[in-house]
């Protein structure tokens, strides 16, 4: 039998039903790895042995009476910081968020315990998921664990870098303007921002429509079936659809044949990419005509949104920092308060216009452009994995003399399709000059997140992925 570590969630499930292996003895297993781990990834907020393990045996007894909550019971989950876990506290990379354990569990956690899948740890993120980064104030640095100089990308930056290491089985993160692909992209994993309102949530983030809950994993049958479980409804979110959830999973191996796909290396309007990540996603595109689409290289007809993003993020920041004194916003992200400052002087009806009508232009543009094409695949991200504790890539890093003053300057094909609500997904598909991952970026249409899981697997038959 193959080592724990390399059982994925599905494989555990039929093992577990075997009476081959225990979900004590896997989550065991899990926690002794993530527990080793954390003196050099630093990957995990809240490790609580007791407690998990407490999961991990209702579990095992469930499975033992025939009566599991689903075919992943027994299976381990990690909960990004940011999501609360009944009687843990939910920190968000904050020094001066509240250290007291929360009382209920965010609808995506209490989904996930309704399946049975035994909650592992919360993950590390930059404070209040102010950047697409891997250090905050609270954790300190979160390494990538293909190279520990470099930065595991955020803001689900922990529950990306424990999907590369094998540490649990399912992620959840949540993504606001690239906070699940980001950190899948530079760990080497698969990650998918659904369409907005497909999971549900609660507390509603402070960054208001741009914020997507999802699922990262090693493998895209892992990504289907964990969003699968996250899909189901929950009333206390207002804006989510709240209709039954389907199984992602069915269907996931029809393949791409027939497909009308558009290549766009640059979005039209992306003006520095690192040259070997640029030939390693054409590549990767090329990969799609083998499988029986039609690839066309294409632009959709769209000015850069990042613009529209920012002014609805920095709003967001101001309202999460408007909480603290001053002494405590001594302690914080001086990023994460500059963020806080430009959404002070915002006015509301430019706020009103970002979300109302800048942002409608840009959907319906989208929404004709997927009138000719089935998806969209970019690069994730310009450049592999940058140098740890920066906030963009240093002069000349990547060929390029400076990559400007905004870490969104550096990040330009993930925030459009925040600003869209369009189902975003990245798939490792190859490497960078140093060796570590590229991310392939599969963009569908609003409510087509199935179709977007599909190609993701097919891509994943055609070139399986490394794993660190």
């Amino acid at each position: 039998m193959s080592s724990i570590s390399d059982l994925d969630a599905f494989a555990l499930g039929k093992a577990f039903r075997r009476k081959q292996l225990s979900p004590v003895e896997a989550t065991t297993d899990a926690l002794d790895r993530a527990e080793a781990s954390q003196s050099t990834v630093n990957a995990f907020v809240t490790i609580d042995r007791k407690r998990t393990l407490d999961w991990a045996r209702e579990a095992e007894a469930r499975w033992l009476k025939g009566t599991p909550l689903s075919r992943f019971d027994g299976v381990t989950v990690t909960i990004k910081d940011n999501m609360a876990v009944a009687g843990w506290p939910s920190r968000k990379g904050s020094k001066v968020a509240a250290a007291d354990p929360v009382g209920f569990d965010a609808p995506v956690t209490a989904r996930c315990k309704e399946a049975g899948l035994v909650v592992l740890g919360t993950t590390t993120m930059p404070e209040f998921g102010w950047i697409g980064l891997s250090s905050s104030p609270l954790t300190g640095h979160t390494r990538n664990p293909w190279n520990q100089e470099r930065t595991a990308g955020g803001s689900t930056s922990g529950g990306a870098a424990a999907a590369a290491l094998g540490i649990g089985r399912f992620h959840l993160g949540s993504d606001g303007l690239g906070s699940i692909r980001i950190p899948a992209a530079f760990c080497g994993v698969a990650g998918i921002k659904p369409s907005f309102g497909r999971v549900p949530a609660y507390p509603i983030s402070v960054m208001s429509e741009l914020a997507h809950l999802g699922p990262i994993a090693q493998t895209v049958g892992e990504v289907a079936g964990l969003l699968s479980i996250l899909s189901g409804p929950d009333l206390r979110d207002p804006m989510a659809w709240n209709t039954p959830a389907p199984d992602f999973t069915v269907g996931l191996e029809d393949g791409v044949r027939g497909l009308r796909i558009a290549y766009s290396p640059r979005l039209g309007f992306a003006r520095k990419i690192d040259p070997t990540v640029e030939k390693v996603v054409a590549e990767a595109a090329r990969v799609f005509e083998d499988l029986g689409a039609t690839v066309d290289e294409v632009d959709p007809p769209i000015e850069d949104p990042a613009p529209i993003a920012w002014d609805i993020w920095n709003a967001g920041a101001a309202l999460a920092v408007s909480a603290f004194n001053e002494a405590e916003r001594k302690q914080m992200d001086p990023g994460l308060l500059g963020c806080a400052r430009a959404g002070d002087t915002f006015p509301a009806s430019a706020l009103i216009d970002a979300l109302l009508y800048r942002r409608t232009k840009t959907v319906i543009a989208m929404a004709k452009f997927h009138e000719a094409y089935d998806l969209l695949l970019t690069p994730t991200m310009p450049t592999g994995a940058i140098p740890l504790g920066a906030d963009l890539p240093p002069p000349g890093f990547a060929g390029q003399s400076e990559w400007g003053p905004l870490w969104t300057d550096w990040c330009p094909f993930t925030p459009p399709f925040n600003v869209t609500q369009q189902p975003a997904a990245t798939v490792p598909c190859g490497f960078d000059a140093d060796g570590l991952p590229v991310g392939l970026h599969i963009v569908g249409a609003k409510r087509n997140d199935a179709l977007v899981l599909k190609a993701m697997r097919a891509f994943e038959t055609a070139r399986p992925f490394a794993r660190v």
